[in-house]
């Protein structure tokens, strides 16, 4: 071969390429739904929210809200052709307009429709409803007190004989713990467009995260079939899970009134009113009975996850699930058994949030570990270390699935010593002996995190790819850009399959037109699902080109060879773009649609077992914080994370998942705290009384790398692990780490016992008890 013919390296796959958009979000050009051009005689949307935590409605009265200026009509239930909800679990418990009783303070009554949002938001305010009001209860105690009513049915993971590990145990511990939900906070609110069509067909530009479940709320809603609606999502800013099922409300009221007035139709509601109206993390109550030995070991565990679910089904029972899978995090537990309860409250109904109750399990497991390390006098990661899985014994979950991939105790290992993690520990327990006012404490913890969704039928995907004549690609696939990085990562493994540059890549908006039937983005599977799907097109069309360029080169299959820019024919090398032209016109069919099932998984939920996950992503975090025991204020001043996503796809992108996955992790665990009034009214609803981190809560030393040594021993996309959701809970160590801070104040005898999210009024509460207990 010449050498001027030779390929150059167009390789793109496992190297830190930008994010896509990445220019167009720091210029401001990438555009969103509320930037689109609206058509000529656009609508716009408002709905008008209940101001009851729980009570009849007697009457409504709408003659002040149709005669207010630039109202075009209103919406309420009467005017649905189809089915009045929109209740993901299919449970029909979530009404898109409440119909004779509101369960909650923000449910939504009616929407407005006017010519501007203004004045669609203004006249939403007007009309005057008469209400009965009733009893309610907001939080997870109370409603436990009014009879523990739950919005789906329970589960219960179980195994080892539980009553006798307790029993034998030489040491117990109980114990309650208190764990704080999240707003999405997702800088993008929700937000709809549907545009009608002829016939039944509507057009939405919607930002969500599930497309398919979109288009599927929609078509009942309107009393429709699912072919005659268009789902398109380009990219959302932000969703963070509360754009799973959340969007589905708002893009059926866009479709109704689009429909009834032949006119597209916006509807995007204000912050507070997002916040009200839309559900959050789940809050749990964790109820425990650990028993243990006299060296850390813990021998059987006994808990009961109560969650605060609200007034409907949502998702709340894979939510609570999925935090049972999790109440071991990374620990053997001889004996166990966890069961779930998913509350009927009058709040809000709580949904999906990065980590999926995934999180709330593993914090419950180290305020254990962290319980008996106290009360044993030891540093709580030499209790973590003694109760990890092993590798070939005591390896089984409480779900009954082998744990087969474990490399917990080689990072927790490594991060323990490029951390120096033992020398700070010391220092810092010298610093505290010394320091009446300021306390410093330091904490490690791991992370183990199961990947792939639970019903086993979403995990699949498709993809659809084009090659144009001039070698251009076009890529569309199932999955939905939030800003995480997915449609880079899935044209990195499109571009590295065909051997070509990233620049022959065409990443198109996500739509329901082109790939059908997708799962939401969401658990964490999006390259692992989507990526696959590309790759399986892009094999087809592959196939096809090698199986021409051996016709047309007279050549034999085996000398055909795809190389980096085309392909090698014998001696000869032919470039992508001329093979493809060639193709063309000799008839070779230049598309294909991609398809991929993850294989291994099934879970039985009525008997607790099965293999729900397909690998486990693995990560620590060791966090150093300073706290004033005269105010409880507090600095996090140095983080070191290790964390393991396989042979990353895209180390740029993935190190910006890690960080902020974590500080949005110690944004729930620390500030971001969710009041509610004793009118059932959510009073933190707005950046002015909700506390996201800030860039300057950013520890000033913060290192974070991969565990480049990690290949994923599954055949994953390119080897790599999902790196979306595991990061969020290396935050933990911020929790345990002010809680050693805190245990200072009594010569760390006590253990602190701090609930989430610890506020500064929590430390400072905290602090006051160790020196009661000091005393």
């Amino acid at each position: 071969m010449n050498k001027h013919e030779a390929p150059i390296s167009l390789a793109s796959l496992h190297t830190s390429t930008r994010h896509d958009s990445g220019p167009k979000h720091v210029t401001g050009t990438a555009e969103y739904i509320d930037d689109m051009i609206e058509p000529a005689g656009t609508m716009h949307a408002y709905l008008a929210l209940s101001t009851r935590a729980h009570a009849e409605i007697v009457a409504i009265d709408y003659a002040a809200v149709r005669s207010a200026p630039g109202v075009i009509g209103v919406l309420t239930a009467e005017d649905i052709p189809g089915e009045n909800d929109v209740s993901p679990s299919h449970k029909h418990d979530e009404p898109i307009f409440a119909i004779g009783k509101v369960h909650f303070w923000g449910q939504p009554l009616f929407a407005v429709i006017a010519e501007t949002r203004d004045l669609a938001r203004r006249a939403a305010h007007l009309a005057k409803v008469e209400y009965r009001d009733l009893p309610y209860a907001t939080d997870i105690r109370a409603a436990q007190a009014a009879g523990g009513q739950l919005v789906t049915e329970p589960l219960k993971l179980e195994r080892g004989d539980i009553e006798a590990g307790l029993s034998a145990a030489p040491r117990r511990v109980k114990g309650s713990f208190e764990i704080g939900g999240q707003d999405h906070f997702y800088l993008e609110g929700q937000i709809s467009m549907a545009v009608p069509g002829e016939d039944e067909d509507v057009t939405i530009f919607a930002s969500t995260q599930h497309p398919s479940e979109v288009q599927l709320m929609v078509a009942a809603v309107l009393g429709i079939r699912q072919h005659a609606v268009t789902i398109n999502v380009r990219r959302m800013g932000g969703g963070f899970g509360g754009k799973e099922t959340q969007g589905n409300l708002f893009a059926a009221v866009a479709a109704l009134a689009a429909k009834k007035w032949n006119r597209t139709c916006k509807i995007r509601p204000d912050r507070d009113d997002d916040m009200t109206a839309t559900g959050k993390r789940h809050d749990f109550v964790v109820d425990y009975d650990v028993g243990y030995d006299d060296t850390g070991k813990i021998h059987a565990v006994d808990a009961v996850y109560a969650a605060r679910a609200g007034f409907s089904s949502d998702l709340s029972g894979p939510v609570t699930d999925r935090a049972l899978f999790h109440a071991d995090n990374a620990y053997w537990y001889p004996a166990v058994r966890v069961r779930s309860e998913p509350l009927y409250t009058n709040t809000v109904s709580n949904t999906a949030f990065r980590g999926f109750g995934g999180p709330q399990g593993m914090l419950a497991a180290e305020r254990w570990i962290e319980d008996i390390a106290y009360a044993l006098g030891k540093d709580p990661l030499e209790i973590r270390k003694a109760n990890f899985y092993g590798t070939h014994t005591d390896n089984v979950t409480p779900y009954h699935q082998t744990v087969e991939d474990n490399i917990v105790h080689r990072v927790v290992d490594e991060l323990e010593a490029s951390s120096d993690y033992q020398a700070r520990r010391a220092a810092i327990i010298k610093y505290n002996a010394g320091s009446p006012i300021l306390k410093k404490g330091i904490a490690l913890t791991p992370v183990k995190f199961g990947i792939s969704f639970t019903a086993t039928w979403y995990n699949q995907a498709g993809a659809l790819v084009h090659v144009y004549k001039d070698g251009s690609i076009h890529l569309s696939h199932g999955g939905t850009e939030m800003g995480q990085g997915l449609h880079i990562k899935v044209a990195q493994v499109l571009a590295d399959a065909f051997g070509v540059g990233l620049d022959s890549v065409k990443i198109m908006a996500t739509s329901t037109g082109k790939v059908p039937n997708t799962s939401a983005t969401a658990a964490s599977s999006g390259s692992d699902l989507n990526g696959m799907a590309a790759w399986d097109a892009a094999e087809q069309i592959k196939t096809r080109l090698l199986a021409h360029a051996a016709r047309l080169y007279n050549a034999d299959a085996g000398d055909c060879h795809w190389v980096q820019g085309g392909m090698q024919v014998g001696r000869k090398f032919v470039p992508f773009a001329e093979l493809v032209a060639s193709a063309y016109l000799n008839r070779v069919q230049l598309s294909a649609a991609g398809f991929y099932e993850t294989p291994k998984i099934h879970w039985d939920r009525a008997t607790g077992r099965g293999r729900p996950f397909y690998y486990f992503a693995y990560g620590a975090s060791a966090s150093e914080v300073t706290i004033d025991t005269l105010t409880g204020e507090y600095v996090v001043d140095r983080v070191d994370i290790l964390h393991d996503v396989g042979k990353s796809l895209n180390p740029a992108i993935d190190i910006g998942q890690i960080e902020g996955g974590f500080i949005q992790g110690m944004g729930w665990l620390t500030t971001e705290e969710l009041v509610w009034d004793d009118k059932g009214q959510l009073r933190t609803k707005a950046p002015s009384t909700y506390k996201i981190p800030l860039a300057s809560d950013v520890p000033p030393i913060f290192n974070v790398k991969l565990a480049e040594w990690s290949i994923n021993a599954e055949p994953t996309i390119g080897r790599s692990k999902a790196v979306g959701e595991p990061p969020l809970m290396l935050a933990m160590s911020v929790v345990e780490a002010l809680s050693m801070a805190v245990a200072s104040v009594a010569d760390y005898r006590v253990a602190p016992r701090l609930d989430t999210p610890v506020t500064p009024e929590r430390v400072l509460m905290g602090c006051e008890r160790m020196k009661g207990a000091r005393g």
